[in-house]
């Protein structure tokens, strides 16, 4: 039997790949991100799927998509909160208003829509929540401050709430990945809140979004706690565990680009 699952940050990126990725068994794929006429290009690719247009700032938009969900599918068995967006701008020259959406978007719309899902998936026997974060969830970067504070904090959230369903058969899950190549970089926030409109050279390089999409699928179906996902930049979560003093000579060296 298909199950329901709820993509956010659905109409490009890891999110689409997600859905082409979960397109099979007679699953229902839920698209929700800010642009309609996006998520309509991918559900066209989709077998079954159900276009959901919703703004995870926005907490009204929230309730009245997860009322919409609970009418039509009356559960929900995977949700994946990948709606995201990144940051290239120095602290002193971030606004505190871009900060504030930094936290919104990334930090707030992931919990907001966890905590109203939360009812759907536990009417199932089991089930998955996602929390999309980074390899910088791991540890600060240049020109990411918010962003990775953003997603520091999802990691702390997630965890917190793994441990209050140990007794349940819901499973969360935080996924880390490192560069892949999607448009993240090109719709990055500078300080001003205007997009950077360039892709990073490390992420046009970066890995395919459809091999770091399967990764994913098979970490959250072997109910990992945490998946890493990328190239050699992955290892900086480990030279951080292990060799902070390591990290920190090699991070002022390397190039934030």
């Amino acid at each position: 039997m298909g199950k329901v699952i709820w993509i956010t940050g659905a109409g490009s990126g890891i999110g689409k790949a997600l859905a082409l990725a979960y397109n099979e068994n007679g699953n229902t794929i839920i698209l929700s991100g800010r642009k309609k006429e996006q998520l309509e290009e991918v559900a066209a690719l989709l077998s079954n799927s159900y276009v959901l247009p919703m703004d995870v700032a926005d907490e009204l938009a929230i309730a009245k998509a997860v009322s919409k969900v609970e009418t039509k599918f009356d559960k929900v068995d995977i949700l994946i909160n990948n709606a995201g967006v990144s940051q290239r701008a120095l602290v002193t020259e971030t606004s505190n208003e871009v900060g504030r959406k930094l936290m919104e978007v990334n930090f707030f719309g992931s919990v907001h829509l966890t905590k109203a899902v939360l009812p759907l998936i536990q009417k199932g026997s089991t089930g998955n929540i996602v929390g999309m974060s980074s390899i910088v969830g791991k540890f600060g970067f240049p020109l990411r401050s918010y962003y990775a504070a953003s997603k520091h904090a999802l990691h702390g959230f997630y965890e917190a709430l793994g441990l209050e369903l140990k007794d349940t058969n819901i499973n969360t899950t935080v996924v880390c990945p490192g560069r892949i190549k999607t448009d993240i970089s090109k719709n990055a926030l500078k300080g001003d809140g205007a997009a950077h409109a360039q892709i990073d050279p490390g992420q046009q390089n970066g890995v395919d979004v459809n091999v770091c999409a399967r990764k994913i699928k098979r970490g959250i179906a072997r109910n990992k706690s945490e998946i890493y996902v990328g190239g050699g930049e992955i290892l900086f979560i480990y030279i951080k565990r292990y060799f902070p003093a390591l990290f920190r000579f090699i991070a002022k060296r390397i190039n934030p680009n």
